[in-house]
């Protein structure tokens, strides 16, 4: 399923679109080469949760949470990651529970430790645009692209 969008203005709003529908637990794979916008599409969604505070890629520290009520959104960005076992000094497994979103940048380099995606959004550059392609792995995801497509 592929969606294009134009400018970073509307990937926020995508990004926002996604939250109006977003409930843990899910799991989202951000897929995309430097500058595509990934963080980006974070800043979206959690703007979408009402979050007004600055939003950075949590490239030094590997992980940024934020929490809304009793649910809590982790971004992860793993670009800078060594090796996959590092995640384990971040007690990544204490964090998974019902009440958690995952967002993870860079997954490839936390392969074998993460947990499975439920969707994953691959971006590429289009131009001055960005083709954002959508796949469900899970129920979240299913639901996800379901609602934000139409499928």
């Amino acid at each position: 399923m592929c969606i294009r969008l134009a400018g970073q203005a509307a990937q926020i709003a995508f990004g926002r679109r996604i939250a109006e529908h977003l409930r843990p637990p899910c799991v989202i794979y951000l897929r995309g080469d430097l500058g595509t916008g990934k963080t980006t599409l974070v800043r979206g969604i959690l703007r979408g949760f009402g979050h007004t505070g600055a939003v950075r890629s949590p490239t030094y520290t590997l992980l940024e949470p934020y929490e809304f009520g009793t649910m809590r959104l982790y971004h992860l960005d793993l670009y800078r990651l060594g090796d996959p076992e590092e995640l384990e000094y971040l007690g990544l497994r204490d964090l998974l529970d019902d009440q958690s979103l995952f967002l993870v940048e860079w997954p490839e380099r936390g392969k074998g430790l993460l947990p499975a995606p439920d969707l994953t959004i691959r971006i590429e550059h289009a131009g001055a645009a960005r083709r954002l392609d959508l796949t469900a792995d899970g129920p979240c995801g299913r639901e996800l692209t379901s609602r934000l497509c139409g499928a």
